[in-house]
């Protein structure tokens, strides 16, 4: 549902508070006085079937007898009759509730349940139950146990820990922060975070978006939302739950894959992928609402620290560099100008951190800021006073107000200051007042600079056009269904070696050959063309019960005669024998020996995760893979540059670069193994878990040595998606909709019809220069002249959960021929279009091809209704809108403009031949 309804929950006209009462202490009583002094305008029904009046307010006896349905209703009643008035609520028209209570239960035959179930059916929004409540100072609106109302601001705070909720909103309170709004979520269980997401992203009083989440429940739904809001505004995250074991969807996984991708690594894959700045604890967030608060995200990550002591400014620079920031140089101009500020100084003492000594007074502090602040070799200045007796912290701090003013009148882009005044609060208020982020210690400091940076850095990646995928990649994902639905239909859960290296070749992912054998003669009589030949080989137990092999002694390496095999063979029988008389036996897996003397061994699979499901996992591998401990994970789908930033995020990573006389791996072969992977997951929705380990890489590429695989039947319940191609449903990213590519001819030349990508930026900023101005004008209303990377990123980076585009392609020249867009309201039951065609390709029904297309994706997103705006010139547009039943009506803002609006319900229009 997301937004719908969000107007009568917070922004509502009248509130029903049911369990109003004037008893101290009482919940009734509290949210009654917050609710009276927040001040809120309209009126106020107290719910009480034994009193007449409840603190001067007339009280009625149930929801039902109401003077009006209440656009809000407040819940503080008993855990039993939660249900009852929520029905009640609905039945009278009311638009939303808040239950407050707590201890409604869980489960299908409980209270909580009853009353999701009685919202649903009147479409009434629900927060709770188990929540602090809500609270809109814009609105005057403070429904909520809060101890303190919160104070107007644009900081929204979404939570689902009432606790937290009431401890970052007193902080914040202190500090002089304040809030477009704060929602407790308890339980969520109809109003959710992404609900509240799509609508803060939306709001423009919220300026950046906390969140303490526990867990999530709807992973594709809250990853579609926090990509959005990440896109519009700051978004900080906070998780509680970081320890917890991992669990797969049959239980404990077991491949190292499985056991690598435990559940917070998995929930900080997903948050860095959404764009969402992490933090982990509270005074973190405080540090990342501090910073947030009166400090705008800002290019560079080059820090000057300024301090009046050279050992607070080392503790500074080190705490910089153990967060992976970088210390900023001086420039020569910045020297002489440090230097002359303060004469006897010896200008090659200067050097980052600036320390202009125990007696720094404010005009010292503010020449040495002023020349910092001018100085292109930084990009933001941390300035450190510690009061002395010669030194006044608020002298001190009302001189760095004014440099920093007198900085930002020069300059087109203001500099960013921080600032930390140790235990001299008059000098923080000053610091305050001005809008200069100030902190209580250095380290604080420095992790609020480091904020914006990861932020800003999230936001690059949101926006970056990834490198494509080699053209000639065409996965045999048919060979692929085969193995999987092979397997699931003899009632297995493991692949054998074979399957799993037909698996491999399936994508392409190059591994060594392996021969099955039942027994001992088998595997010598596999070996021996090998052996014959002049090499060495490896033989490892087949068993569904045996996963690491190491275990039970089930690998014997470099083995050079039949009778080594066999030897080999028998030693493996007897060890399995004895440490697992449980494991069924299968036989063995002969392979010839690879010896790569400068190999890197990796790990490369998928994990499933029971919330967000697929999971890429890589690192560095080996049997002692856990230990070790060097992972990285990432949620699939994957491009070539996220599969580099996964690579980079490990430790081995460095170990892929060339040292010594060890040429360097090649890093693009082991980034494509991680697309395939990724590929792999959105391909085969019943593969579980896969795991390549060693997968070794050096400079000639990589290979898989040993690979294990599980599958489990995918439920019907989970098969649905917006095509005929395979299901994405356990994909917490839909990926690139394949199944939607279409062939057409259109003047006798064949054109391809397809979904954007993200890496079409090259292709779209090439049409353009084919579209005349005046056609531009059309389509954009407004002279468009500079295809920027923003601007194209906006248009070739999808989420294809709430958006489409379809581009098509002359597939004679490769040249792009006109595209249509649909994007989807944050309720998915609206979609808005806009459409563009070539200039010089008018006439040839492109635009009805687009168009129809657009519409099939429309219904099968079960969208209700499409909608456009199109200028009142623009005939050919209007023309085709008439022929494919959209409705026209002149826009009441503009009468230039005229809405178009087509019901889906209908069925779609014949098009031209």
């Amino acid at each position: 549902m997301s937004t719908y309804r969000f107007d009568r929950l917070l922004a509502p006209r009248s509130v029903a508070l049911v369990g109003a009462s004037a008893r101290p202490h009482s919940s009734g009583a509290a949210i009654l006085a917050n609710l009276r002094a927040a001040g809120f305008a309209g009126p106020i029904w107290p719910v009480n079937p034994r009193r007449d009046a409840v603190d001067g307010l007339p009280a009625c006896a149930s929801v039902a007898g109401l003077p009006e349905a209440a656009d809000l209703v407040v819940v503080v009643s008993p855990p039993g009759t939660v249900p009852d008035v929520i029905a009640e609520a609905g039945a009278r028209g009311c638009g939303a509730a808040v239950v407050i209570t707590a201890g409604l239960g869980t489960g299908p035959d409980s209270p909580a349940e009853a009353a999701r179930r009685a919202a649903r059916r009147h479409g009434l929004r629900l927060i709770g139950p188990d929540c602090m409540g809500l609270a809109m100072p814009a609105a005057r609106l403070n429904a909520s146990l809060l101890a303190q109302a919160p104070p107007a601001g644009d900081l929204a705070l979404i939570s689902q820990s009432r606790t937290v909720a009431a401890g970052i909103v007193a902080w914040a309170q202190e500090r002089g922060h304040g809030f477009s709004g704060v929602v407790s979520l308890g339980q969520a269980l109809d109003v959710d975070i992404a609900d509240c997401l799509d609508h803060f992203a939306a709001d423009r009083g919220t300026r950046a978006i906390l969140l303490s989440i526990d867990a999530v429940a709807d992973a594709p739904k809250f990853m579609s939302a926090a990509r959005a809001a990440a896109r519009a505004k700051p978004v900080v995250v906070l998780r509680s739950g970081r320890h917890e074991t991992a669990r797969g969807a049959a239980g404990r996984p077991v491949t190292h894959t499985g056991i690598l991708a435990r559940p917070d690594a998995v929930y900080d894959a997903a948050f860095r992928r959404a764009g969402l700045l992490r933090v982990f604890d509270l005074d973190e967030m405080f540090s990342a609402v501090e910073t947030l608060g009166r400090q705008r995200p800002f290019p560079g990550r080059r820090l000057a620290l300024l301090a009046n002591g050279r050992g607070v400014g080392a503790i500074a620079a080190d705490r910089l560099i153990d967060l992976d920031g970088v210390l900023a140089g001086l420039s020569p101009e910045t020297v002489e100008r440090l230097a002359a500020a303060m004469p006897g100084t010896d200008p090659a003492a200067w050097r980052n951190p600036v320390d202009i000594g125990a007696d720094a007074d404010g005009p010292r502090y503010a020449a040495a800021l002023a020349a910092l602040l001018a100085d292109g070799a930084n990009d933001a200045v941390l300035v450190i006073n510690v009061p002395t007796a010669l030194s006044g912290g608020a002298a001190v701090a009302t001189a760095l107000v004014e440099a920093v003013r007198q900085s930002r009148r020069a300059s087109f882009r203001a500099k960013p200051v921080f600032a930390v005044a140790v235990g001299d609060e008059a000098a923080g208020a000053i610091l305050s007042a001005a809008g200069i982020p100030r902190f209580a210690t250095d380290a604080d400091a420095v992790e609020g600079f480091t904020h914006l940076v990861r932020y800003r850095a999230a936001q690059d990646d949101l926006t970056t056009t990834p490198a494509s995928l080699p053209r000639d990649f065409a996965p045999d994902t048919a060979r692929a269904r085969r193995i999987v639905e092979g397997v699931l239909g003899e009632g297995r859960t493991w692949l054998d070696p074979g399957e799993v290296a037909g698996l491999l070749a399936a994508y392409a992912i190059p591994s060594l050959p392996v021969h099955l054998a039942a027994d001992a003669d088998a595997a010598a009589e596999a070996a021996w063309p090998i052996i014959a030949g002049g090499g060495t080989v490896a033989l490892k137990v087949v068993s569904p019960d045996i996963v690491h092999k190491s275990e039970v002694g089930g690998v014997h390496l470099g083995l050079t005669s039949e009778a080594a095999v066999r030897e080999a063979a028998a030693a493996i029988l007897a060890r399995a024998a004895r440490d697992r008389p449980d494991a069924a036996i299968s036989g063995f897996a002969v392979q010839p020996m690879l010896r790569r003397s400068q190999a890197r061994e990796l790990i490369a699979g998928l994990a499933d995760d029971p919330v967000f499901g697929p999971v890429v996992v890589f690192g560095r591998g080996g049997t002692a893979v856990e230990v070790i401990d060097d992972r990285a994970l990432a949620l699939p789908p994957l491009d070539l540059r996220l599969a580099a930033d996964l690579i980079a995020r490990t430790r081995v990573a460095r170990r892929l670069k060339a040292y010594r006389d060890v040429a360097a791996a090649d890093a693009q072969a082991v980034a494509l193994v991680l697309v395939k992977l990724a590929r792999m997951a959105a391909d085969l929705p019943e593969l579980r878990e896969l795991d390549i380990n060693p997968l070794l890489a050096d400079e000639g590429g990589v290979v898989a040595l040993d690979g294990r695989a599980a599958v489990a039947p995918l439920p019907a319940a989970a098969r649905r998606d917006a095509g005929s191609g395979p299901s994405h449903a356990r994909l917490a990213i839909r990926p690139y909709p394949s199944a939607w590519e279409r062939r057409i001819v259109r003047d006798g030349q064949p054109v391809l019809i397809r979904p954007v990508r993200a890496e079409d930026e090259g292709l779209f900023e090439a049409f353009f220069h084919h579209v005349s101005m005046d056609d531009l004008r059309l389509r954009f209303f407004a002279p468009v002249r500079d295809f920027n990377h923003a601007f194209l990123a906006r248009l070739t980076q999808l989420d294809y959960a709430r958006a489409i585009a379809f581009v098509a392609i002359d597939e004679a020249s490769g040249a792009m021929m006109g595209a249509v867009r649909l994007h989807a309201d944050a309720n998915h039951e609206t979609g808005e279009y806009a459409i563009l065609v070539r200039s010089d390709l008018k006439g040839l029904g492109l635009g009805w091809s687009l168009m129809g297309l657009m519409l099939e994706w429309a219904r099968a997103e079960g969208l209700r209704e499409v909608d456009g705006q199109v200028l009142r010139e623009n005939t050919t547009m209007l023309a085709m809108c008439r022929k494919l039943g959209f409705t026209l009506r002149t826009d009441p803002s503009d009468p230039e403009l005229l809405l178009v609006r087509l019901a889906l319900d209908r069925p779609p229009a014949p098009g031209p031949a």
